[in-house]
């Protein structure tokens, strides 16, 4: 298991958020370096992330979850064409960051 994991639900649906492309960036002095991407199961969860020496840096890391591609394949409309997660990461723990996702909204919190 990857030490940044996430998983996506759609709220509108009840169900996970499947094949949802993700990319992991890492703030490095002000510009954001792509470092990890993959796509979310048919249980909604990415967690399977390529370990990489950015990945165990002290630091800020933002996910961006690509829910517009996502809701064209559900065949529903959309407000936002991706959702973007900045968090910082600051010990040798394991980071989970869970999305929330609706048409027209989406929330997130600090997961276990």
């Amino acid at each position: 298991m990857s030490r940044i994991t996430t998983h996506v639900l759609d709220t509108s649906s009840g169900k996970p958020g499947k094949k949802i492309r993700i990319e992991l960036f890492r703030n490095d002095s002000e510009i954001w370096k792509l470092i990890a991407e993959g796509i979310t199961n048919d249980d909604g969860r990415l967690s399977d992330l390529p370990e990489n020496s950015d990945t165990e840096k002290t630091g800020v890391y933002k996910l961006k979850f690509h829910t517009g591609e996502y809701f064209v394949s559900e065949g529903k409309d959309s407000f936002y064409p991706f959702a973007e997660v900045v968090f910082k990461v600051n010990g040798d723990f394991h980071y989970h960051v869970p999305l929330l996702i609706s048409p027209f909204a989406y929330s997130t919190y600090r997961g276990s």
